[in-house]
């Protein structure tokens, strides 16, 4: 088994000439972490074409996890480079036709630092992705899906005014979002529905009780053709 983080390679040679197979085999557990720098920020970028995803707080430095896979050319590929004041994550599944049908495993495992400011972004094609974010020192939250289904914690009271931007193709994203905390959110493009509590709409945009005297807020942008979407502020 694999423990170790591809620091310093360059992804892009990593993902040239990569042959991907759906050929399963043993499962296969990996580890990563990330130790502590100089870093006054981090920016965390995860690519997963398909696949199950999961983000939440606890990492022991800055970043660490476990991948679960049983397809030998799947095993993710980890790359961390710090530069000035802040540090750049990057954890991507290698290009090329992921097929998730039959006994296919293929999870990640994310935990990150809940003490230093973050830059979170995530693109995934297709599966299910968890995000339990919202104790996390959240600087912006921006998020690409596919097909599949998008869980977002976002409770918990932000340390900073930060912006949530989803952009989606189809199948459901729920947000959980603070009612003791500013909210605002707005829906637009060809979503098919969305199902809110805890928000009062005024005009184009929702906001919630306590976004007119809350120090920090949260502004969730949400743009494409998601076909369901829960705004949950309760």
């Amino acid at each position: 088994m694999h423990a170790t983080a591809l620091l310093g390679v360059p992804l892009a040679l990593c993902l040239a000439g990569c042959v991907v197979d759906t050929q399963t085999g043993p499962l296969q557990h990996d580890t990563f972490s990330v130790p502590r720098d100089k870093s006054e920020f981090l920016r965390v970028n995860l690519e997963m074409g398909a696949g199950d995803l999961r983000v939440s707080p606890g990492a022991a430095g800055f970043a660490d996890g476990d991948f679960t896979y049983n397809i030998d050319s799947w095993r993710p590929l980890e790359q961390y480079n710090a530069a000035a004041a802040h540090g750049v994550l990057d954890i991507r599944q290698p290009e090329g036709h992921h097929d998730m049908s039959g006994n296919v495993k293929y999870e990640w495992n994310v935990r990150l630092a809940d003490n230093i400011p973050l830059d979170l972004n995530m693109r995934f094609g297709a599966g299910d992705a968890r995000l339990n974010i919202g104790s996390l020192f959240l600087r912006s939250v921006d998020v690409e899906m596919g097909v599949g289904h998008l869980d977002m914690d976002l409770r918990g009271m932000p340390r900073r005014d930060y912006e949530v931007r989803v952009r989606g193709g189809i199948g459901e994203a729920t947000i959980h979002l603070p009612h003791d905390a500013g909210v605002y959110a707005k829906a637009q493009g060809g979503i098919g529905s969305v199902r809110s509590s805890g928000l009062r709409r005024e005009g184009d945009h929702m906001v919630n009780d306590a976004y007119d005297h809350s120090k920090a807020s949260v502004h969730l942008d949400i743009q494409g053709g998601i076909g369901q979407i829960n705004l949950l502020a309760d």
